[in-house]
Formats: structure tokens, C-alpha cells, sequence
């Protein structure tokens, strides 16, 4: 590795597993001190044990204010400083034609999704302006982009994040602090298995097999991975990215291109339910 992260502290909320964890293993080979928040205290604490003193776990609901304030504390305390915030943590949250929206499904949603991504921001920047430097990074989606790529809810708040990261960004610039957004496309992680209430392995099983339910999704004929999504954090954690912010950058692998002829959401949500029948019977 290049060490293109050498000497930078960074903080990735969701990062005991999927894109959170794949992040979190690059940004270590290249050189950062990581601190992980995260509500998977046994993954978490795990994760210290295995990266050693260049990682740190803190419990964090990203809802709950303290925890956040407390894992940026720790951060700065540990470390010495944060240059990188990256505001992944998330849900599929509730889901439903709109006349049957559980409001209180619907509150949790806005609780992680946004109002996660709004409490990481408010935290991070203090400190990285004092620095006068840092980057803001929030996990999106191509549902925030577009419509029919996820739930009304789920993809209400992705735009959101994808508007939240332009606003930010014109108020922190001044202060050389980046903030951008990244929008995943068909990524295979277990964020679909827990959505439908798998069990934690069953849910880890299932992005495995989601790989090849999501082959056909995009023009680029694989799935989506993790590393995908680690790499493009990298870049804007990285000071390759220093003249880039305010953006939304879709990781989609050419899905919001547009969709080749006869090409329709309805057989991968088909895959994804065989997928996922197949592995409660196991």
C-alpha cells in the first residue's frame, strides 16, 4: 500500500461490517488511525483485537446524540485529531406503499438515516475547523438520485444526505474542509438480509449470495462490493481529493446511466427474494 493516509485519523460510523468494514480495512492499510462506531459491541471489541492500537471501537447509536459526540471525543483524545468523518452507518428502514407507512418505523429511519449523517457533521466540524482542514464524507444512494431504486422513506432520506452534503459544503469550505457524498448503487452487503429481519449470520450469509442476484443489475456485469465503495472514501479521505466537494459521487457501476431494454428492478427483487427464502431453510 501507499500510505496514502499516513498520519490521518479517521472516524467511520456502521463500520464493524459491509462497506463500513471494508473501509475501515483499507483506510488502516494505508496508514490511518480508524476509530469505529458502531452498535455490534461484540464485532467492535473484536476489531480492537485484532487491528491492535491503531483502531478504537465505540458503541454508537448514530441517533443518539452523546454517542456521537462521544465517539468524535474519543477520536481526539486518542489520536490527537480527526481529518476524516465518514457518516455510513445505516438501514433499509420501513418500507410499504405510502398509505401504510409505520410512523414509527418512519421516525427510526429519519433518526439513522439523517439525523445520523446531521449529528456526525455537527461534531466533526468544530474540531476540523480548528484544524482548517478535514473531509466529510456521508454514505447516499442512487435512490437519493433517482426514483425506484428503494423504499419512499429510505430513498426521501438519501436525498437528503445528497442535499445536506452540498449545503455543508458551502459553509465549510472557507475553512479547507471537503464534504461530499457517496452513492452506492447494487452493493452486495447484509443491509438487504437485515432488512427483512434475518438473523445477524443468516444476514452476513446473505451478501455472499446477493453478489450474484446483483450481477445483471448494471451495465458493469458484476455486483457491486464493499471494496468499491472503500476505495472511493479513500480518495476523498485521501489529499487526492482536496479541489473535490460538494458532490455526489454515484459507485454504481454505470446504473444511473440508464437500463438497457427489457432490463427491470422486478427480477432482482425476484433473485433477492429466492435468495433469501433459500437461506431460511438452511
Amino acid at each position: 500500500m501507499s500510505g496514502r493516509l499516513q498520519g490521518k485519523v479517521a472516524l467511520i460510523t456502521g463500520g464493524t461490517s459491509g462497506m463500513g468494514r471494508g473501509t475501515v480495512e483499507l483506510f488502516l492499510a494505508e496508514g490511518a488511525k480508524v476509530v469505529v462506531a458502531d452498535i455490534l459491541d461484540e464485532k467492535g471489541t473484536q476489531m480492537e483485537r485484532d487491528f491492535g492500537p491503531d483502531l478504537a471501537y465505540h458503541h454508537t447509536d448514530v441517533a443518539v446524540e452523546a454517542h456521537v459526540k462521544g465517539a468524535v471525543d474519543l477520536a481526539v483524545k486518542k489520536y490527537g485529531r480527526l481529518d476524516c468523518i465518514f457518516n455510513n452507518a445505516g438501514m433499509g428502514g420501513v418500507s410499504g406503499e405510502i398509505q401504510s407507512i409505520d410512523m414509527a418505523g418512519f421516525d427510526k429511519a429519519i433518526d439513522v438515516l439523517v439525523k445520523g449523517v446531521v449529528l456526525g457533521m455537527k461534531y466533526a466540524a468544530p474540531v476540523m475547523k480548528a484544524q482548517k482542514s478535514g473531509s466529510i464524507i456521508s454514505t447516499a444512494s442512487v435512490a437519493g438520485l433517482s426514483g425506484g431504486f428503494g423504499p419512499h422513506i429510505y430513498s426521501a432520506c438519501k436525498a437528503a444526505v445528497i442535499q445536506l452534503s452540498k449545503s455543508v459544503a458551502l459553509e465549510l469550505g472557507k475553512y479547507n474542509i471537503r464534504v461530499n457524498a457517496i452513492c452506492p448503487g447494487g452493493i452486495a452487503t447484509s443491509i438487504f438480509g437485515r432488512g427483512l429481519g434475518l438473523p445477524s449470520q443468516l444476514a452476513d450469509e446473505s451478501a455472499k449470495k446477493m453478489e450474484e442476484v446483483l450481477v445483471d443489475f448494471q451495465p458493469i456485469r458484476r455486483a457491486g462490493l464493499p471494496s468499491d465503495i472503500a476505495k472511493m472514501a479513500l480518495f476523498l479521505a485521501s489529499d487526492d481529493s482536496t479541489f473535490v466537494s460538494g458532490q455526489a459521487i454515484a459507485v454504481d457501476g454505470g446504473l444511473m446511466a440508464g437500463r438497457e431494454r427489457g432490463q427491470g428492478a422486478g427480477r432482482i427483487a425476484d433473485g433477492m427474494t429466492k435468495v433469501f427464502r433459500d437461506l431460511m431453510k438452511t
